[in-house]
C-alpha cells in the first residue's frame, strides 16, 4: 500500500499529465517535445519515467513521428518498452523501423512474452530476424516458437512466464518455491500440476493453495476439469469461453496437450475490445486495418472497396427510379417523398442489420432461436411501417393536399420497413452459412434491398393508384 506522500505525488503527476477532461496538458507536451528537441534526457526521465505505459503511449501519439524514436532513445533503459503496445499498430512500425535492432532487443528482453510478441508480430520478417539475434538464444526460441503460431491465436497472446510443479509435491514445496524462486510471473492466478513430459494434468487457484496446510498434496487440491485452451484456437473463440465462464486464466496446451502458456483476463480483454472495434468498422466499410495515424492515401484505398460496392447498389436504385420516370413528371411530390421512403427503409434495415451481426458474433444467435428472432423482426417492422405509414400519411396529406397521396406513401412505408426487417435479418445470417463476415458484407446487399424496395414500391403503388402510365 502507498504511503499518504506517494499517493499525493502519484495524484500531482497525473494532474501535471492530464487535464480535467482526460486529454494530455499542452503545456506538458510542450515540455516533452522541449526536451527532446534539445536532448535533455534528464528532465526528459523526470517527465515521462513514472507514467503509464498506457499514458506514455498518448504521448508517444500525440508527439510528431521525428521525436517519438528519440524520446525513446534519449530515455534509454528507464524507457518502458510495453508503452508500444498502447499504440496504433502504424505508429509502433515507424517507431520499430527507426530504432536500431540492439535498442528493440534490450527493450522486449524487460517485456512479458506476450507483449513481446504483440510488438515484432506485425514487423517484416527480416527485421524480426535482426531484433531476434540481438537476444540471449533461450528468450528467442521462445519468442520464435510463439510467432510460428497463426495470426489472432491463442499461441500469439499467451504469456509463456508460468508456474508449474510435479504432481509429488506438497503444498509447503509450492509455496516455497514461489518464495524463493526470483524469475516468476509478475502477476499469477494459479499454478499448475504437470508430468515429467510436461503434459497438464491440472491447476490450483492461488486462493486455495494458501488457505491449505502445508503437508496437504497439490493433487488433492487440483482443479481436473480446468478449461484449457489450444495454441492454435482463435482469440475470440477463446475471448467468448472466458465470457462465458467466468474466467480470470487458462492454461495453453499444444497439439500433446503440453503446457506452453497461460492467458490471462488482461490479454483477453484487448482480444475482446479488437473484435468489438473490427466489428463495429467493418459495418460502416472501415477496413479493421484503418489507425488513425494512417495516411491519407492508405486510408483512402482502403475505403475505395465499400463505397464503389454502395456506387453497384445506388446505380440499381437509379435504375428503378428510370423505369418510373413518367410517372415522376406527371406527379412531381413522388419525386420529393421517395428519399424519405428509401431513408426510412435504410435506417430500419441498419437496425436489424447491427443487431443480427453482433449476436451472430457473439453467438447469441444460431439456429435454434433463429426462427424466433426473425418472427420478432417481422413483427417490429410491421408494427413500425404501420406507425410510420400514419405519421407520414398525414403530412403528405397536409403538405400536397391530396388524400390518397397519404394512402399511397403509408402502404410503402409498411412495404419497404417489413421488407427492411426481413433483408436486416435475413442476409447476415445467409452471409455466415456461406462463411462470410457478415459485418463486412451485409452493408451493401440491405442497403440494396431497402432503397430498391422502397423506390419500387412507392413509385409502383402511386402508378397504379393514379393510373400514371
Amino acid at each position: 500500500m502507498l504511503e499518504p506522500n506517494d499517493q499525493s505525488e502519484t495524484r500531482a503527476s497525473e494532474d501535471e499529465f492530464r487535464d480535467e477532461d482526460g486529454a494530455i496538458r499542452h503545456d506538458f507536451l510542450e515540455r516533452v517535445r522541449d526536451a527532446v528537441t534539445h536532448h535533455d534526457s534528464a528532465v526528459l526521465r523526470r517527465l515521462v519515467g513514472a507514467l503509464h505505459e498506457a499514458d506514455t503511449g498518448d504521448l508517444i501519439e500525440a508527439l510528431e513521428p521525428d521525436l517519438r524514436p528519440q524520446l525513446i532513445e534519449l530515455m534509454g533503459k528507464d524507457f518502458d518498452f510495453s508503452a508500444l503496445t498502447e499504440v496504433d499498430d502504424a505508429v509502433r512500425e515507424e517507431i520499430l523501423e527507426e530504432l536500431p535492432p540492439e535498442t528493440v532487443a534490450e527493450g522486449v528482453r524487460e517485456l512479458d512474452s506476450d507483449d513481446a510478441v504483440y510488438i515484432l508480430e506485425d514487423l517484416d520478417r527480416q527485421d524480426q530476424v535482426e531484433i531476434l539475434q540481438q537476444l540471449p538464444a533461450t528468450e528467442r526460441i521462445v519468442l520464435e516458437r510463439s510467432l510460428l503460431y497463426p495470426e489472432e491465436s491463442a499461441g500469439r497472446r499467451m504469456q509463456t512466464e508460468f508456474i508449474a510443479v510435479p504432481p509429488s509435491w506438497n503444498v509447503g514445496q509450492a509455496i516455497d518455491y514461489m518464495r524463493e524462486t526470483a524469475d516468476l510471473p509478475d502477476r499469477f492466478y494459479e499454478l499448475y500440476v504437470v508430468d515429467p513430459d510436461q503434459k497438464l494434468r491440472g491447476a490450483v487457484a492461488l486462493d486455495r493453495l494458501l488457505r491449505t496446510k502445508r503437508p496437504e498434496s497439490v493433487l488433492d487440491l487440483m482443479d481436473e476439469d480446468r478449461r484449457r485452451v489450444k495454441a492454435t484456437d482463435d482469440q475470440e473463440e477463446v475471448a467468448r469461453m472466458f465470457e462465458r465462464y467466468n474466467l480470470v486464466a487458462a492454461p495453453v496446451v499444444d497439439e500433446n496437450d503440453r503446457l506452453v502458456g497461460v492467458l490471462t483476463f488482461d490479454d483477453i480483454v484487448d482480444v475482446i475490445e479488437q473484435e468489438a472495434e473490427e466489428d463495429i468498422m467493418a459495418l460502416g466499410g472501415v477496413g479493421p486495418e484503418e489507425e488513425l495515424s494512417d495516411p491519407v492515401w492508405v486510408t483512402a484505398k482502403g475505403r475505395f472497396t465499400w463505397l464503389f460496392a454502395n456506387l453497384l447498389t445506388a446505380l440499381m436504385s437509379a435504375w428503378v427510379i428510370k423505369q418510373f420516370e413518367h410517372s415522376i413528371e406527371k406527379m412531381v411530390s413522388l419525386a420529393v417523398l421517395m428519399p424519405i421512403v428509401a431513408s426510412m427503409g435504410g435506417n430500419a434495415g441498419t437496425q436489424t442489420m447491427t443487431v443480427a451481426v453482433r449476436s451472430l458474433a457473439t453467438r447469441d444467435l444460431s439456429d435454434a432461436n433463429a426462427a424466433r428472432f426473425a418472427r420478432r423482426e417481422l413483427l417490429v417492422g410491421l408494427l413500425n411501417g404501420i406507425a410510420f405509414a400514419v405519421i407520414m400519411g398525414v403530412i403528405a396529406v397536409v403538405w400536397f393536399n391530396v388524400a390518397d397521396l397519404g394512402l399511397v406513401i403509408a402502404l410503402a412505408m409498411v412495404c419497404v420497413l417489413t421488407a427492411a426487417a426481413l433483408g436486416g435479418f435475413v442476409i447476415p445470417l445467409a452471409l455466415t452459412k456461406l462463411g462470410v463476415d457478415p459485418a463486412v458484407s451485409s452493408g451493401p446487399f440491405v442497403t440494396t434491398i431497402t432503397d430498391v424496395v422502397g423506390f419500387f414500391s412507392f413509385l409502383g403503388i402511386a402508378t397504379l393508384w393514379f393510373g400514371l402510365r
